[in-house]
């Protein structure tokens, strides 16, 4: 393995970036060398406050540094696609937050763009690279539920900012691009195929954004799926994997932290399953440092990202015309 560690630079000062912070300075194959917002006032500000050596004014400063080995890419919905494929142009890597893109014409440049300069991309789904996630799907591979039939998940959270991009449709907002992304990743990462046919509901706020959305999802097998988000309804989240034999109940399957139970349940017995786990965020940067300094896959690669943006738009298209729809 090289010994240089990798040079991150934040292509934002957005509140998301502070979770890598604490990561970054933890590890020994990764470091946060500058940060880039649109002015160099805030720029100037983000690097005092987080002592961060340098600070530019401008994303394309940022992305023009030879120094940068990564990029993270935390900016609006909209914008992930044409920012991710500049900084792999301009010889970066990039861990690109959740959602990679918002069509599929845009990930397959992404993918096009990675192939062509030869670099790692990843979506930023934290989760994935937790210890609690890697033995649930240990537990479903194991046999330990019997047959998987139903999947069952929600993630909602009461939004209270207007002026929030989350609002706004040209900027890939409303609750399924947001959240609900997550226990459709989730879900096809435990089952390890891809849906059938989706069906869904969502209803819709003054800007015409989903406030809320619910989807079934029928996968190979008569395997089913429940899965809803919103932002409308008071912080909640769960997965629950339902097989012939045994039930598992993930209480924090998005966010999980340093001390997780799971609850499995066979014959009317629940066994407590504790996980030690890691610092969130940590996954995803060792993660980066494994594909581009021992070449190994990411945990979330392009292509699973492509099948999670054409559910989710074939989501989108379910429940604008009320019909099934395949992805």
């Amino acid at each position: 393995m090289p010994a240089a560690r990798l040079r991150w630079g934040f292509l934002s000062t957005a509140h998301i970036t502070k979770a890598l912070l604490d990561p970054l300075r933890a590890s020994k194959r990764n470091q946060l060398l500058a940060v880039a917002s649109r002015s160099q006032e805030k720029a100037d500000e983000y690097a005092r406050k987080n002592k961060v050596k340098r600070a530019y004014g401008s994303y394309e400063r940022l992305l023009a540094d030879p120094d940068i080995d990564v990029i993270y890419n935390p900016l609006p919905n909209h914008l992930h696609a044409e920012w991710t494929i500049k900084a792999i142009q301009a010889g970066k890597h990039v861990l690109c937050e959740k959602p990679l893109a918002l069509t599929l014409d845009e990930v397959d440049a992404i993918s096009d763009a990675a192939a062509r300069y030869g670099k790692v991309v990843a979506e930023a789904f934290m989760y994935r690279t937790h210890p609690q996630t890697l033995k649930v799907q240990e537990i479903v591979a194991g046999g330990k539920l019997g047959k998987i039939k139903m999947v069952r998940g929600s993630y909602t959270y009461v939004a209270t900012n207007p002026d929030n991009a989350r609002w706004i449709p040209e900027m890939g907002g409303g609750a399924l691009w947001d959240i609900g992304c997550y226990p459709l990743s989730y879900t096809r990462t435990v089952l390890g195929v891809e849906p059938l046919e989706v069906f869904a509901s969502q209803v819709t706020g003054p800007t015409n954004v989903d406030d809320s959305f619910i989807a079934q999802l029928h996968f190979p097998e008569d395997v089913y799926a429940q899965l809803d988000c919103s932002f409308k309804i008071p912080y909640h989240t769960f997965m629950e994997i339902v097989g012939e034999e045994a039930t598992l109940i993930i209480p924090r399957p998005f966010t999980p932290g340093m001390k997780e139970k799971l609850f499995l349940t066979k014959a009317a017995k629940t066994e407590v399953i504790a996980v030690k786990g890691t610092e969130l965020y940590s996954g995803e940067v060792e993660d980066m440092a494994d594909a581009i300094q021992l070449g190994k896959p990411s945990r979330v690669s392009l292509a699973d990202s492509r099948a999670n943006a054409a559910t989710i738009l074939a989501l989108f298209g379910s429940a604008k015309t009320g019909k099934l729809v395949t992805p």
